[in-house]
């Protein structure tokens, strides 16, 4: 052993790379090699201390750097402990620890923020680690709890792996109750114990912080570009402030905190309310985000269109020339939501759809609906249909079968909105209610230049909305008389209809007819009498008097 310059193991792994390698010690370092040109090199003098630990590939080497850093190389058998700790011990002069793992089972223990790694152990024995430096988000989603988020749905598999073939880990939740003592940055003499006793904070909110530093850590590799803050989100609801940086952007909220790579957004789209005074900008996201189980495939940001910023990018003259292609300016000072999609437009390389010839009856660019019950706007553009805010809605033209129109030719005029539905090429159904009657000539215009199949159904049964029983108000008035009428026929004991045909069914045709009794007084002197009262034919005689026609 002595005599041996290097000591190699082949089909070894280097942390979470699926390529087996190579692994070599020597006197002047250790280094892996793997497939596609995948080379690791660590010098004797950046060695810092080793352990040996049971793996989920077999057995792992765990190197940590002087820089803390820790380097894991795992796929070893149980007989190369030996002949590790032998070469280790000659080559650098450190010993190898051997740490056990708990295998009891446990769901509670200690957290231990130990580099960018989180361990988590049980009666001072590791259970599982954490690299946080995988992990994409953290949030808090009930009281003491702090959830940690790896990998979103949906995201595609690294390159040469089966998503098939693998279990991965998504995200995982902690539960930590009670409080702790509050850490201060300078030495304090034990007069002041009892002020420090009140100083404390509760332990969910440590760890959260804690956890959102390692995640800042991991990310920050570049400086970011610029930053918009509190910006207003209306879906998922709340504000946020927007860290752009060139290949990801953070949302970083009270409750939230997300990372989000530019090539997951897909879509941008720049649309203004129709009360002209707010303005959207919405991010439609490839795998979507996630809040518990939530998924949101739009991101929808309101702007006031008169407010301004004035910002200046963190970015060379030569960076701007030459990577942006003069997209970006230097220094901006314009209307919040011009810089922002302009921003968002060249770090993406996204185009920004804004609206096209489409206009409601009252000009704007957009028509009000509702989409079961949530309240909205319809964007129709150029190449789809958006609905926001809630829930975001994308409708490609081209994926739409046929058009479906409901009470818009309705007898009698009672209703003034109708209802769309969108039969998609998938099978799926879309459908807006409550949209007023007037916008049906304008949408019914746009679906034909698109060259949409149009079709009504104006006898169909449908559900009556709030809008149209307002409708009915104006034909309160027309009702009043006929209401008059049948009340005196029910109070007159000598009409033909009265009470003595109730029984045997005489009022059912009027009853198919009758309107609800809206001018009925509880207090008045027009109640019916009972047929056991000895005043019922005189109250029946004042009634005539009163109500004869």
């Amino acid at each position: 052993m002595s005599d041996k310059k290097n000591i190699d193991f082949n089909s070894i792994y280097c942390g979470l790379q699926p390529d087996l390698g190579r692994f070599r010690l020597s006197q002047n370092g250790l280094g892996w090699k793997g497939g596609r040109d995948r080379t690791i090199i660590v010098g004797t003098d950046e060695l810092k201390k080793m352990s040996w630990t049971r793996a989920a590939r077999g057995f792992e080497l765990r190197v940590l750097k002087k820089d803390n850093t820790v380097l894991k190389f795992d796929g070893f058998k149980p007989d190369d402990l030996d002949e590790l700790k032998e070469a280790i011990k000659i080559f650098y002069k450190l010993p190898v620890e051997v740490k056990e793992v708990s295998v009891k089972g446990w769901n509670w223990g200690k957290a231990d923020f130990q580099g960018s790694n989180l361990n988590f152990s049980v009666a001072n024995k590791t259970m599982f680690e954490l690299p946080l430096a995988q992990a994409i988000a953290t949030n808090k989603p009930g009281k003491n709890e702090v959830a940690i988020n790896f990998v979103d749905p949906g995201q595609p598999a690294p390159e040469g792996i089966n998503p098939k073939d693998i279990d991965e880990l998504m995200d995982v939740t902690f539960y930590i109750p009670g409080t702790v003592a509050k850490e201060t940055t300078n030495g304090e003499n034990n007069a002041n114990v009892e002020d420090d006793e009140e100083e404390e904070v509760n332990a969910d909110m440590v760890f959260y912080e804690n956890v959102k530093s390692k995640l800042e850590l991991s990310q920050m590799t570049t400086e970011n570009i610029v930053q918009f803050q509190e910006a207003l989100c209306l879906t998922p609801r709340g504000r946020y402030n927007i860290d752009m940086y060139q290949d990801f952007l953070r949302l970083r909220g009270k409750t939230y905190d997300y990372k989000i790579l530019y090539k997951n957004i897909i879509k941008l789209f720049l649309l203004l309310k129709p009360d002209e005074v707010h303005v959207l900008f919405v991010i439609g996201l490839d795998p979507p985000l996630r809040q518990g189980q939530t998924k949101y495939p739009f991101l929808v940001f309101q702007f006031v269109r008169e407010e301004e910023i004035d910002v200046q990018l963190n970015l060379e003259d030569s960076t701007l020339d030459e990577k942006y292609e003069n997209k970006l300016q230097k220094h901006y000072d314009a209307p919040t939501y011009e810089v922002v999609s302009n921003v968002f437009r060249a770090l993406t390389n996204r185009k920004v759809t804004v609206p096209g010839s489409y206009r409601s009856h009252h000009g704007a660019n957009a028509l009000k609906c509702s989409m079961k019950a949530n309240e909205g706007f319809l964007y129709p553009l150029e190449k789809s249909l958006l609905f926001i805010p809630k829930p975001p809605t994308f409708i490609p033209l081209n994926e739409i079968a046929v058009v479906t129109f409901s009470r818009v030719g309705q007898s009698g005029g009672s209703s003034r909105t109708f209802d769309m539905k969108f039969n998609m090429k998938g099978g799926n159904d879309i459908q807006f209610s409550s949209i007023n009657r007037e916008e049906y000539a304008n949408i019914e215009d746009y679906l034909k230049q698109k060259k949409i199949k149009i079709k009504s159904e104006g006898n169909e049964d449908v559900v009556m909305t709030y809008t149209d029983l307002a409708g009915l108000d104006e034909d309160d008035d027309e009702d009043d008389d006929t209401f008059d009428v049948r009340k005196k026929r029910r109070t007159d004991p000598s009409s033909s209809m009265g009470r003595s045909n109730l029984g045997a069914g005489g009022a059912g045709a009027d009853d198919e007819d009758e309107s609800p009794d809206e001018d009925f007084a509880p207090d008045s002197d027009s109640d019916v009498p009972e047929e056991f009262d000895s005043d019922a034919q005189g109250s029946s005689e004042g009634e005539d008097d009163a109500g004869s026609v």
